[in-house]
Parts: structure tokens; sequence; C-alpha cells
């Protein structure tokens, strides 16, 4: 069974994996695409043992779509709002078509340097774990596409975006990098997941309904 769950905001993905589990009582469960503990939006779980297999399929060459919320002027260690803020501009001479212009060069292929606090490996741990730590780690890019990027809203210093964007693909570092070529700095404040290829979030149940449902 492939159930697409609307993950609430606090919890892991992990989390809610677990509470499939519980669920169902079923102890083959899997997700797939990571989301942070403070987003939201869909992550398709499996449950049972032939659905598990199918997960490397849907996740592979996959393009996600999220709305992001951008907050300009403050930097982060962790390109988020949930770390230190190391640096901070002022940014209310920034106007709208400063912005649209700056997140058209976005838009294609490129490489992205992924944030120093993710789950990546480097040495054979987490790179976060060795940030943690205060140990100096270097990330390798990666290629990505931006397939869109679309302007939402613009009320400074939040501007919200809406981007598809290939597997792989992190948007606190889209945020970073969006900062910096504007000169302001920036980190991203909120983030919910609508797409996962064909899979919506408008099919998707919250993780409370699902358990009313047990």
């Amino acid at each position: 069974m492939l159930l697409l769950i609307d993950k609430p905001k606090g919890i892991t993905s992990h989390d809610v994996v677990g509470r499939v589990r519980r669920i169902f009582n079923e102890r083959r469960v899997g997700h797939a695409g990571t989301l942070d503990p403070n987003a939201t939006g869909l992550l398709i779980v499996a449950v049972g043992r032939e659905t598990t297999k199918t997960l490397g399929l849907i996740t592979t060459n996959t393009t996600k779509t999220y709305i992001g919320e951008i907050k300009l002027g403050t930097k982060t260690d962790t390109d988020d709002s949930e770390g230190k803020v190391i640096e901070e501009k002022d940014v209310r001479s920034m106007s709208e078509k400063e912005v649209l212009t700056i997140l058209d060069t976005f838009l294609g292929k490129q490489s992205q340097i992924p944030p120093i606090y993710s789950a990546i490996k480097k040495n054979g741990k987490k790179a976060y774990e060795q940030a943690r730590r205060g140990i100096q780690i270097e990330m390798e890019p990666r290629d990505i596409t931006v397939y869109s990027l679309k302007l939402l809203s613009f009320d400074s210093p939040i501007l919200t975006v809406e981007c598809e964007v290939s597997a792989g693909t992190y948007i606190r570092a889209l945020a970073r990098d969006i900062g910096e070529k504007l000169g302001t700095g920036a980190h991203l404040s909120n983030l919910r997941r609508t797409k996962i290829g064909d899979y919506s979030i408008e099919n998707a149940v919250k993780l409370e309904e699902l358990r009313k449902e047990e």
C-alpha cells in the first residue's frame, strides 16, 4: 500500500514512518523524499514488503514542487530559521523588480553546494553531526535543475516562491544563494512540498486523520 501523507511541522519523516508502523502494525514501512522537521507537505509512505521495494523507482529522476518563504537580510548557519544568525542587513530598499531579475538567473541546470547541516555523509559520518561538533567540512557541489521558479508574493523582508526542482535539490541552499545574489543574505523561513512527480498534496491525508481511520 502506498500512502500520501501531509506531514505536519515539528516532527521528522522518520517519526511519520514510526506512527504508520504502529497504526498498521506493519514493520516494513518506508518513505520517499525526506522532509526537514520544520517543513510540511507531501511525504510518500510505503507499507508492506512489496511496496517498499518500489520507493526507489518513485524518487529516481522525479521532480519535486515546493512553496517556500525566504527571509531576506538574515543569514543563518543552517540556511533555515532553526540556525544561529550569522549576518543581518537592511533590505527595506529592495524592490520586487530586483527580486524577479535575480530569480530568473536560477532557472535551468546548475551546480549547488548543499548545506553543511544536512544528512549527506562526509568521511562516513553525517555532515550535520560533524558541523554540530565544530568540525570544519567542505561540501562538494552537485548538479541540479530548477525547472520553474515563480514569485508568489513579496512583502519585505519575506518573499514567497513556488519552485519545481530536480531530485537532490536543497531549497535551503536555493534560498541562501538567492540572498547572496541579491546582496542581502537570506534563509528559508518556511517550506511546504506540494508535489512529487505526479503525486500531489491534494490527494494526501493528514497524519491525525490517518490515526482516526485506524
